[in-house]
């Protein structure tokens, strides 16, 4: 799974922690490269020479069942440094000869940590009161150290916050770093990274477009290509990416599916076709997909409808191309972890992405997939460094689905066509206000409601309208944006009294966890 065997990286060993990714954005932050393997699968074996540094990530269960979490501990043996990260931490305590036991107060949330001796992994950390705010998720705490290792911080609670084994370069710390409640956590993982495991930075968008057209074209060779285009960000940045690459190898093949935003087909066609002079071949199968979906309710099947749709499509028009080998998707990394763990740890499958292991065998061609181990801002750093418009780049993530998964319930023209004005006025109406791009994602949805409404003199009986817009990093966690109630109300009233169909309107203060960001 690695992108290079050569290229310098730390290396995550995940055992199930719900901020893995995000240790993984941190590190990428900072301009290195890392990889998340799941301590199921790592044997020492599969631990390169460009491996420089192991960060032992949490998890959900205590040491106390390690028979549940199989892990090589002569990985540990290998001179590498190593950090442990709250269950890591754990781990790395008692595989050393420490002991690990139930806390008598467990801690979740804030706590101050409170420095004890100087360490590389805290130089410039602490800074002149000695102690910071750290956020903890813990049950479990050790309770003896091993043979070498010293405290470096306490909590009231965790006596041994953050701990070392300087000879064999061995750091645990209870708390965890990577979320941004932890003050200056950044910093203690860049001590990790520069002063500990002293590797210098390789993982720049410049560095990424470079490596990832060199890795296409040599999956590639001089075969043909089509791209699943479908005028998101993700499938984008990927057409561009191989337009670079290949050139006029590549064959986009952009299907309208009758629910995509209002003119985005125009859109597309005048962006990829006309200004960056790609091979584009525009279907329209408005009626194809409307009628594969008539009288489906249930999510799941909409999304395997439109899923299977799709392949068949590139199947019918990859045929049309000779000698056609490999098929492009926009899929990123956090598709991977949402439909299946990429890691292989104990991480729910939540929902399936259309373009996440759906290629029938029979098709013949081969998966490429260029962005798959990169985070949502970091396709977007890479779609400026290919020259994409800042309109392109900037846009807010899109489901392969569509519209079918923002309408619960049956799907029909008439809501469809109400749903597409609804939500072009919402997104115009954040545009005007300067606040589209302070938000990750936002639309509308029409829910299967209708209630009664008063209009001049007549009574209405129409659709509710439900409007989403929600803050992230990267989309594994999110939540609901502050509107003032003026803006709440333009909205509104614009909606309304623009759009036949609906007469009110709702707004979804709910935050990723527990909601989903789409509704389906």
């Amino acid at each position: 799974m690695s992108l290079d065997q050569n290229l310098d990286k730390i290396l995550i060993i995940d055992f199930g922690s719900q901020f893995t990714q995000l240790i993984a954005r941190r590190i990428r932050e900072l301009g290195i490269f890392c990889e998340i393997i799941s301590h199921k699968k790592i044997k020492i074996f599969d631990i390169s020479k460009s491996v420089k540094g192991i960060i032992l990530s949490g998890g959900p269960l205590n040491v106390d069942q390690i028979n549940k979490y199989s892990f090589d501990k002569k990985i540990l043996e290998l001179n590498l440094p190593v950090l442990g990260i709250c269950f890591g931490h754990q781990i790395l305590s008692k595989l050393s000869g420490g002991k690990v036991k139930q806390s008598k107060h467990r801690e979740f949330g804030l706590a101050n940590i409170h420095k004890k001796n100087n360490s590389l992994l805290t130089s410039n950390f602490f800074g002149t009161k000695k102690s910071k705010e750290v956020w903890m998720s813990h049950a479990d705490q050790v309770s003896k150290l091993p043979r070498n290792f010293k405290v470096i911080a306490s909590s009231t609670n965790s006596k041994f916050a953050i701990v070392e084994n300087s000879k064999k370069k061995f750091y645990g710390v209870q708390f965890h770093p990577e979320v941004t409640h932890t003050e200056n956590g950044k910093k203690l993982l860049s001590n990790f990274i520069f002063l500990i495991c002293k590797i210098k930075k390789n993982w720049s968008s410049k560095d990424q477009k470079i490596k990832l057209i060199n890795d296409v074209q040599h999956q590639v060779g001089t075969n043909k290509v089509i791209c699943a285009l479908s005028g998101g960000v993700d499938s984008s940045v990927v057409a561009q990416l191989l337009n670079k690459a290949i050139g006029k190898k590549l064959y986009c093949i952009f299907v309208n599916t009758g629910l995509l935003r209002k003119n985005e087909e125009t859109q597309v066609i005048k962006t990829f076709k006309k200004r960056l002079k790609m091979n584009l071949i525009y279907v329209n199968a408005e009626k194809e997909f409307l009628n594969k979906l008539k009288n489906v309710s249930d999510p799941e099947k909409k999304r395997k409808i439109i899923g299977n749709l799709f392949i068949k499509i590139f199947e019918r028009y990859s045929k049309k191309i000779k000698d056609v080998k490999f098929l492009a998707q926009g899929t990123l990394y956090p598709d991977l972890i949402e439909s299946k763990s990429v890691t292989g740890s104990q991480t729910s499958k939540i929902k399936s992405h259309h373009n996440v292991g759906g290629l029938p065998k029979k098709m013949n061609l081969k998966l490429v997939e260029p962005l798959k181990f990169l985070f949502k801002d970091e396709v977007r750093k890479l779609g400026l460094e290919l020259k994409l418009s800042k309109e392109i780049i900037s846009r807010h993530p899109f489901p392969g689905p569509g519209l079918a998964i923002r309408m619960p319930g049956i799907i029909t023209n008439e809501k469809i066509k109400i749903l597409k004005e609804a939500d072009y006025y919402f997104i115009q109406a954040l545009r005007d206000h300067g606040l589209y791009d302070k938000i990750w994602q936002a639309y509308a949805a029409l829910l299967p409601v209708k209630t009664v409404g008063v209009m001049g003199d007549n009574r209405t009986y129409e659709y509710l309208c439900l409007l989403r817009a929600i803050t992230s990093e990267d989309g594994m966690t999110a939540d609901f944006y502050e509107f003032k109630k003026s803006f709440m109300q333009i909205i509104s009233n614009k909606i309304v009294n623009s759009i036949r169909g609906i007469n009110r309107v709702v707004y979804d203060i709910t935050s990723k966890p527990p909601s989903t960001i789409e509704l389906e």
